[in-house]
């Protein structure tokens, strides 16, 4: 299934269950693909993660019948899934600025936040440089870290970086980089298993090893085909960047489906003046 008719059925399950306690991990198995990999897909896409997707849906639709009816708001807060009137009242009060009572009260202006529909359209000439390669599997040692798949289309998050920081300042990639056949870096990513809520990223170097020194993991990347983007930047905001160009503009277009397998970023010793690193998908043509 291409990226666009799983995000619209997943839309669309989302909103037949909105007064059903269900997350986007429950999403995900509708739609077939991995927790993490729909975090991401849907979060790049759409700009919001789909829990807040369905929490800003269901706080929309809980302020309307609240205006429209004289429904308690213990019986909203039941209906809507949440435990207790106090804990409603707090969400409803974050979201609306103004909380059930006083809404209803003083008819306070309330935030209506409509269906998510996706529509792609052209708007002018967009260039996106991208090279397809073929590679034989090879082998990379690197340090791995489990991150929760929430974290992913956070704009403001820093857990990644921030675990980039920790091993530049431990002094562990020159050490890292003695276990390697080139000298350029890798981070890489990838989803535990279907229903997991976390996933590993790891920071390593190809390798020749056959067993991983204490404290790293030997990670095997697959023989597959590759879509590879440079990121343009002096930073790693570029990153964000071009991942959001390859989920919006990239996949909606390509004759390419992205596949659920390892993801990396590679970052050479000698790179192109202004080129930051490359992020490398894996893809497969449509209908494969």
């Amino acid at each position: 299934m291409d990226c666009i008719s799983m995000l619209q059925k997943a839309i669309q399950y989302m909103e037949t269950h909105l007064l059903d306690p269900v997350t986007y991990s429950d999403v995900a198995r509708q739609v077939y693909v991995s927790d993490y990999h729909f975090h991401r897909m849907f979060s790049m896409v759409t700009g919001i993660t789909p829990n807040e997707y369905l929490r800003n849906r269901r706080l929309s639709q809980a302020a309307q019948e609240l205006m429209a009816s004289d429904v308690k708001v213990i019986e909203l807060a039941l209906k809507y899934g949440y435990e207790t009137p106090e804990s409603f009242t707090k969400a409803f009060s974050r979201f609306h600025g103004v909380s059930p009572s006083l809404a209803k009260r003083q008819n306070k202006p309330l935030i209506l936040y409509n269906r998510l529909i996706l529509k792609f359209t052209v708007e002018g000439g967009t260039m996106m440089q991208y090279r397809i390669e073929e590679r034989a599997p090879f082998k990379v040692v690197a340090h791995v870290k489990a991150f929760p798949n929430t974290i992913i289309g956070v704009a403001d998050n820093q857990d990644i970086p921030n675990f980039w920081d920790e091993l530049i300042a431990a002094g562990k990639l020159g050490a890292l980089k003695a276990h390697g056949k080139t000298g350029g870096l890798y981070g890489l990513c990838e989803s535990l298993d279907k229903t997991s809520q976390t996933f590993n990223y790891g920071v390593g170097v190809q390798t020749d090893l056959e067993t991983a020194p204490e404290g790293l993991q030997l990670w095997e990347v697959k023989p597959t085909l590759w879509a590879v983007f440079e990121c343009v930047g002096d930073d790693g905001a570029c990153i964000g960047h071009t991942w959001d160009q390859i989920f919006k503009e990239f996949l909606p277009n390509a004759p390419y489906d992205m596949l659920e397998d390892v993801d990396f970023e590679y970052y050479p010793e000698n790179s192109a003046k202004g080129v930051f690193c490359e992020v490398w998908i894996p893809v497969a043509a449509k209908g494969v």
